[in-house]
């Protein structure tokens, strides 16, 4: 399959938000972070009021500090208020004060958690619950150093395109980072895994030619991303794949990971216990090990359980569609752990809805780790 998450965001992100290497990426996070603070405070401590020019507006607490609200931090206090952000945008700052103050007053009193940054600016860049789990990506950085190095040196680098390794410009790197999240991705392009091509698991002279199965060099990557303020969770995602275009294409991704933490109170805590042991494990595993599992999933026949199988792990409804699409991808039905595999992660290309992709193709990774 090929993955479109490098795409978007090479696709979209300007030149301000475009990293050449991890330790610039950590630099910039450090320096957001030294000029930031977290507190929670009552929504009846805090007011709405519209700047001197009724351009725009600021939160007051009790210390009498305006704090101008990002777009997103807009939106978050919005919610707070039960106003519709969209709406207020497009009315006078005093009355959009007015909606909101009522908002925030009028509702039983709750503590909110605020992300106050102060600089040249005073901004307000998260207004959250006030048992919102901040991981920062300070820590995710840090931790991404320790294990990976820099970003573009080393084995663990921005992918080169098509195979061959690029001097990393912010042009093509897949380094990304906003005001609201931000997105890394990684490859080691250096050591190929020798990888049995998906036919192999088929009866020879049955259903093709033994030649078939040869072995695929293929490389390991991994996305991570995070969010300080709310916009998404944290998330890491591992898998195989042929080569990315200079489009930031991912093709012929196989064996998809994912794991995401939402940002609940023991959100660091997790990321800590959690996250970091796996990036090491990953970085610097066997390749042996993705062999041998893979290896393994062509091997363990289902013999006349396979529909039963199918339905005990995907839902009835699914077997039909996994049968089909598999005899439209190989040409014959599904024998073998490594066929459900295939046919789970072909089907989940035609899912429109990114949630709904991602746990079919979670579930065909879990069927690799069963064959394990």
């Amino acid at each position: 399959m090929e993955l479109m998450q490098a795409n978007r965001q090479w696709s979209t992100r300007p030149a301000d938000e475009r990293f050449i290497s991890l330790n610039s990426m950590f630099d910039h996070f450090q320096a957001q972070r030294d000029h930031s603070r977290e507190l929670v405070v009552s929504t009846r401590k805090l007011q709405v009021v519209p700047d001197q020019d009724n351009k725009g507006l600021s939160l007051v607490g009790q210390s009498g500090v305006p704090y101008a609200p990002t777009h997103w931090a807009f939106g978050q206090l919005a919610a707070r208020a039960e106003a519709p952000a969209g709406y207020l945008r497009t009315i006078p700052s005093p009355i959009a004060a007015d909606c909101l103050n009522y908002g925030l007053l009028s509702r039983n009193v709750e503590d909110v958690g605020l992300l106050l940054h102060k600089d040249d600016a005073n901004t307000a860049r998260a207004v959250t619950g006030p048992k919102y789990g901040r991981i920062w990506n300070t820590d995710v950085i840090s931790a991404l150093r320790r294990t990976v190095g820099d970003g573009i040196n080393g084995d663990w680098r921005v992918p080169g395109e098509f195979g061959k390794a690029v001097t990393v410009t912010k042009e093509n790197t897949t380094l990304f980072a906003g005001d609201r999240d931000f997105f890394v991705f990684l490859a080691d392009e250096n050591h190929k895994i020798e990888v049995p091509n998906a036919r192999a698991g088929s009866r020879a002279g049955a259903w093709g030619d033994a030649s078939l199965q040869r072995m695929r060099p293929m490389s390991r990557g991994f996305f991570v991303w995070n969010s300080e303020v709310g916009s998404t969770t944290f998330g890491i995602a591992t898998f195989l794949f042929d080569y990315v275009c200079c489009n930031r294409i991912v093709w012929g991704a196989q064996e998809y990971k994912q794991l995401k933490i939402r940002h609940t109170v023991s959100a660091p805590d997790r990321f800590l216990e959690e996250i970091q042991p796996a990036l090491v494990t990953y970085s610097q595993g066997s390749t042996a090990n993705v062999v041998e599992a893979v290896t393994k999933a062509q091997a363990a026949r289902l013999g006349d359980k396979v529909d039963e199988f199918l339905s005990s792990r995907f839902g009835a409804r699914m077997v039909a569609k996994l049968q089909a699409v598999h005899n439209l991808e190989e040409g014959r039905p599904i024998e073998t752990l490594w066929d459900v595999t295939t046919a789970a992660t072909a089907l989940a290309r035609s899912i429109p809805y990114q949630n709904d992709r991602v746990d079919l193709e979670r579930q065909a990774g879990d069927i690799m780790q069963l064959a394990a």
